[in-house]
């Protein structure tokens, strides 16, 4: 039989000897580097998972144990085992696999998966639903999460509830960076080792039934003793949230993963496996910490070397100048990031002022809130967060931020379709739900000179405000004039016309309304609208008697997003000749690929545009 085709039998890795199954790791990693050395993806976190997700699958059964991945971006070895070994081929694609747990893609999926530290308080619920429905016999939910997600609180509120109700559930720590507590010395490995095994699991569960009959005295001086050892291991934490712990282990020991997880399963309550793993294993040039390696595109096996050509400058390199020469200038600048330095741009600024820029791990609410007491006490915080991570701390910009009116910064980072990462990671809502906030201010730049004039303008002003750019490059506005100071609701009519048509770009829309102008044969005027909130009025009431057709540029959402913000402006001044058309976002979740796929998918190239407006 076709090896591959023997792969994609999921239940068949049951009947493999240890020998079959570690070759089988060998096989997933070799197909994870072809795949992602192509199409790009997450690399080092799924290699090094590789060994746990195949004895994930030897001990439980994914067709009914509910498989729940933290993030699942190192959920490949997953997908491999479950039926989609040639289709993975197609990861990241438009139209293929999703990097993501995805369960439309597949009934081992249990749950879409994006944003970090979702997973146990999933995994409470499913047994919850498993309680309920009288199915603890048959069914266990089994929960992968990495170190870096245990830093976010709802995995606290989740543990500290499970401790309390004892669900049967199986937590495998994957801890790839040796965060939690590394362990200490020679005693500590001899312990560890120990309660990793099934002879202390058993002898700890008899001496509890044991002391039971002596009262509480006994109670005590046992207690005692298992915390004075535990004082030496990483587990003590979970222990005394009422959840079992065992390890460390080694998350690439296959026999002794398979082993510890039956073991766990085995135990009826809810367990914690803390295994450590190597992120990029298998593949040197990957291994070790190294961020570059998280997720890449396409890159050469051999030399590691990137095949990605060289291209614009992007909007976050842009940031970072900007943001760079502020705190050059002015020492009340501050900035923070949650997990995402190099992919915010923050890390050159925290090598260079580590006293002034943090990295908060995953704990973008706290990431706000804090730099809203910093705002308080006179500095100037810039929260340079993704456009979907955002989403996280709405509470903590409402509460924290906008009711004091405070003037912390947020800079949204990959605002628009940001391709491969799909649904989860799309950058379409910030507009909609800032938008409602009173208090805050939302402008955009066009391009590298007006994104300097844009953060100068956030750091005088003195409120909240926020600013959103694209991943990557802005669009090119060819010829169009050069930004002008950015002054609060002020926008900059960029091409004037005599014809009926105005093009009404904001940010990057700027961009794109430009580009969409060149396949027209009429005269369009073009305005950059910079500021939605709060709008350019004498300038739109001004246009509005010139011009009877409106169409909206905006890589955003379209409900409450930039045409939304224009309609109401029409309506609240009375303006009922003017027809707005709006080519933002339709109300649905965008799904992965390439952007120009996407966008094409959705209508919005500049060509496509063009055709609709004739």
């Amino acid at each position: 039989m076709n090896k591959k085709i023997e792969i994609n039998k999921q239940l068949e890795i049951k009947s493999k000897s240890i020998p079959e199954l570690q070759q089988l790791c060998t096989d997933i990693r070799k197909r994870i580097l072809e795949v992602v050395s192509k199409n790009g993806g997450h690399l080092s976190s799924t290699l090094g998972a590789t060994e746990l997700i195949v004895a994930m699958h030897y001990v439980f059964d994914s067709a009914k144990d509910p498989f729940i991945f933290d993030v699942s971006h190192q959920a490949y070895a997953h997908k491999l085992l479950t039926g989609r070994w040639e289709e993975f081929e197609s990861l990241r694609t438009f139209g293929g696999l999703s990097g993501y747990t995805k369960p439309s893609e597949s009934e081992h999926d249990y749950f879409v998966a994006g944003h970090s530290s979702t997973s146990i308080s999933l995994g409470v619920g499913a047994a919850k639903a498993i309680a309920l429905k009288n199915e603890q016999d048959s069914r266990i939910p089994v929960v992968m999460i990495g170190d870096g997600a245990m830093s976010a609180g709802m995995v606290y509120e989740a543990l500290n509830e499970l401790g309390d109700r004892k669900y049967p559930m199986v937590i495998v720590l994957n801890d790839n960076e040796m965060s939690i507590a590394k362990p200490i010395g020679a005693l500590s490995r001899i312990l560890s080792s120990a309660m990793a095994s099934s002879t202390y699991q058993k002898f700890k569960k008899a001496t509890e039934s044991f002391v039971e009959n002596f009262g509480d005295s006994a109670k005590y001086i046992a207690k005692r003793v298992e915390e004075s050892l535990k004082l030496v291991t990483p587990g003590i934490l979970f222990e005394e949230m009422g959840i079992d712990y065992i390890g460390p282990v080694d998350g690439h020991n296959l026999p002794k993963l398979i082993e510890t997880l039956q073991l766990a399963k085995e135990l009826r309550r809810p367990v914690i496996v803390h295994a450590q793993t190597l992120k990029g294993k298998g593949y040197e040039i990957a291994e070790g910490k190294e961020e570059k390696w998280h997720g890449v595109g396409p890159f050469d096996i051999q030399s590691g070397k990137s095949l990605k050509k060289s291209s614009a400058k992007s909007a976050t390199q842009i940031f970072t100048e900007a943001l760079t020469h502020l705190a050059e200038h002015d020492e009340k600048v501050v900035g923070v990031t949650a997990a995402m330095p190099s992919g915010t741009g923050l890390s050159a600024l925290m090598e260079r002022y580590p006293e002034r820029f943090w990295d908060v791990a995953i704990a973008e609410q706290h990431a706000v809130t804090s730099m809203a007491a910093l705002a308080k006490e006179g500095f100037k915080p810039f929260v340079a967060i993704y456009s979907t991570f955002l989403q996280r701390a709405f509470d903590q910009v409402v509460h924290d931020a906008c009711l004091m009116d405070l003037p912390v910064v947020f800079a949204c980072d990959r605002a628009g379709i940001v391709g491969e990462d799909g649904e989860t990671h799309q950058g379409a809502f910030d507009i909609s739900f800032l938008r409602c906030i009173p208090n805050m201010t939302l402008f955009a730049p066009r391009d590298e000179k007006s994104f300097h004039q844009a953060m100068g303008f956030a750091h005088t002003y003195k409120h909240t405000c926020s600013l959103r750019y694209p991943r990557g490059s802005f669009l090119d506005c060819g010829d169009l004039p050069e930004s002008q100071r950015f002054e609060l609701g002020k926008s900059q009519l960029l091409k004037e016309s005599n014809g009926d048509i105005l093009f009404i770009g904001y940010g990057n829309g700027v961009g794109r309304a430009y580009q969409t102008s060149l396949h027209l044969e009429k005269e369009v005027a073009i305005l950059d609208l910079r500021f939605v909130k709060p709008l350019d009025e004498a300038m739109l009431r001004t246009l509005a008697k010139r011009h009877k057709t409106w169409y909206v540029f905006s890589d955003s959402a379209k409900r409450g997003g930039v045409g939304s913000a224009l309609l109401e402006f029409l309506e609240e001044n009375g303006i009922e000749e003017v027809k707005v058309t709006s080519f933002e976002y339709p109300d649905s979740f965008i799904t992965h690929g390439n952007t120009a796929k996407v966008e094409e998918s959705l209508g919005l190239l500049p060509e496509q545009l063009a055709t609709k407006i004739v």
